[in-house]
Parts: C-alpha cells; structure tokens; sequence
C-alpha cells in the first residue's frame, strides 16, 4: 500500500506541474512559482549551503516571482527516489553526486568515480568548468534532464573502526559505497567488500556494526555524525565527490524566457559561492572532527598514498569499456594524468 501510495503522489505531482505549464503565464502575477528542490545531506554541508543560497539568489533576481524550496536530509526523497521523482515532474531541482547518473544510463559520469583520477581542485575545475564537463551535463537531455552545473563537495577519506594506511589493512573490510560500478571495483582492487547503501542510512549501519566504513568528504562525515561511531579516520583524498545541478528539463524548458535567464544567473553565482565554501567547509570539518576526539585522524604519507593510487588505478582500465574510453581520455588530456607513469 505505501508504494501504491508513493507512486499515486508523485504521479499527482507530476500532472500538477504539467498543469501549471499549461495555464496561462498571466497567472504568475498573482502566484509565485514553487520550485522543490530536494537533497540527501544536511544544510550545514556545501551543498546544503549552495541550495539554500539558490533559493534566496532566485527569490531576489526574480523579484519573488519563484520561491525554491529546499528539502534537505532525504526529507522528500531518498537516494534511490529521487532521480524518478525529478522525472516525473514531483521535484523541479535535484544535486545528485554524480554516481547516480550510471544507473540512468549515462555511465560517462561515472567517469569523476575513478580513484585518483584528480588530484587537485585545478584539475578537477579544468573538466567541470571546460568543455568536457559542458558535454557531460548535455548527454541528460535525452532522459529528460537538463544539466545546470556542476557543484564541488571534495575530496574523500577513509572511516573505519581499524586504521586504514597501507593497502593491506582494507582487505575484508566491508565498506559502505554509493551505487556505482566504479566505486565496487575501487573496493574490491584493495580487497575490500563494497557494500551498496542510501545515504540516510549509513549512520545506523556504522552503528551496529553492518559495515566497518565508508567514504566521504569530511563536511558528510562530520555533518552526519559518522565520526562518533567509527574509531578511524584516513585522509586519502583518493576520490572526488561533487554534484551535477540538475532539473526536469520539460519544466525549464517550459519557463518564460526571463525568468529562465534570472535563475540561470543565480545558478552561476551559486555555483561560485558553493565551489568557494567547499574546501573550507571540509578542512573546517577535519578539524571539528579532530577536536570531538571520537576519531583517530590519520593523513597517508606521500608515499603510502602512492601504494594506494597504484592499486586503485588498473579500475581506470577497467572500467574502460563502461565508461567510454574517450571520455577518460578527455579528463587525462585536461589533468595531464598518465597512468603508466606510476
């Protein structure tokens, strides 16, 4: 009954705001436009920021005539949810991280889960900034999505309740991961057990012990409390965790001409502003952990990061034939990255 229930709403929701497209523009006067827009972390991350400053940005470059409303914590939608529910015209906004776009058949987004692909916020910015991330967010047109922009979380470390600093030490350990056939080979190249779970509920499976760790910038880690029930953390900056701004493309399409070009510019300046607080927001993060003492914070030396880099890389191989070889080729031709000099 709760999935017929589900699927009854977000059905009514979706012939709802076809609905609205279809009544006369005049209407706007009178009533402003509601955007939903829905997440799965907490405001107080860089995304949570971001979305909140969009909200505020669109509402004053408008002259109120949208109001977005913000739906942090999986508060509408959890991970697996969502995309459908952007689909079906229930949301207007999602900033889903960008592993979620292999399971919707666009496994070239897969290409930001490769281990070591980045190793800086420069080389990443090259890709999403340029115009290889430009391709990337125009092949989700085609599923009915349009491609906004492109917001940083950052870099990801290692939890667990056992210091993870040399390859062997992840071997057995079962590790929470995002769905993503990526990240199962990234685990599973340092023998470790991926384990595929939403993000809401990474907390209790830390908690009772259903998974040893996991892998999150540390705006996630802290934000969510995961520190508080894992003894370890390792900072590895081996992966990247970012978003792709995305909304149903039937609505943006179907909006007046300036209304799309004033939350095209508060888009551009929340992309700014959410790419800013980042880094900051993650270093503040680390540092807050370190100070709550529940976790043990190691940084990996150079030279066991680049034990790490060298048995994670053959994922970039093969992973290949999924993601697109030109599309890695792409991101190495912008980062300057070549694997065979390990």
């Amino acid at each position: 009954m709760k999935a017929f229930a589900r699927t009854r709403l977000t059905l009514l929701a979706s012939a709802t705001a076809l609905a609205l497209f279809a009544s006369p523009l005049s209407a706007w006067a009178q009533t402003p436009l509601v955007i939903k827009f829905s997440h799965v972390v907490a405001n107080d991350t860089p995304k949570g920021k971001a979305a909140e400053f969009f909200a505020k940005r669109a509402a004053e470059l408008t002259g109120g005539k949208v109001k977005v409303e913000v739906y942090p914590n999986s508060t509408l939608y959890k991970d697996k949810e969502e995309m459908e529910a952007l689909q079906l015209g229930a949301v207007q906004m999602l900033a889903p991280s960008l592993a979620k776009f292999g399971p919707l058949g666009a496994k070239e987004f897969e290409v930001f889960d490769l281990p070591f692909i980045f190793d800086n916020y420069a080389e990443l910015h090259k890709v999403t900034q340029g115009p290889v991330g430009q391709m990337l967010l125009g092949k989700l047109e085609g599923r009915g999505i349009k491609g906004l922009a492109f917001w940083d979380n950052g870099f990801k470390s290692f939890s667990a309740n056992k210091p993870l600093k040399n390859v062997d030490d992840f071997k057995g350990q079962k590790l929470r991961i995002q769905s993503s056939k990526v990240l199962e080979a990234q685990m599973r190249a340092v023998g470790a057990l991926p384990q595929v779970m939403a993000f809401s509920e990474v907390y209790q499976a830390l908690q009772t012990g259903v998974v040893d760790g996991t892998e999150n910038p540390h705006s996630n880690l802290f934000t969510q409390k995961m520190h508080e029930v894992q003894k370890h953390v390792t900072v590895s900056d081996h992966g990247y965790l970012g978003y792709a701004v995305i909304t149903n493309k039937k609505f943006w399409d179907g909006l007046p001409a300036d209304v799309r070009g004033q939350l095209e510019k508060a888009m551009a300046e929340s992309t700014v502003y959410a790419n800013k607080i980042a880094k900051e927001e993650n270093d503040a993060a680390l540092e807050k952990v370190r100070a709550s003492g529940k976790s043990a914070i190691y940084v990996m030396t150079p030279a066991e990061r680049l034990a790490l880099k060298k048995a994670m890389v053959k994922v970039h191989t093969e992973m290949a034939s999924r993601i697109g070889q030109d599309t890695i080729n792409a991101v190495y031709k912008e980062t300057a990255f070549d694997p065979n000099k390990l």
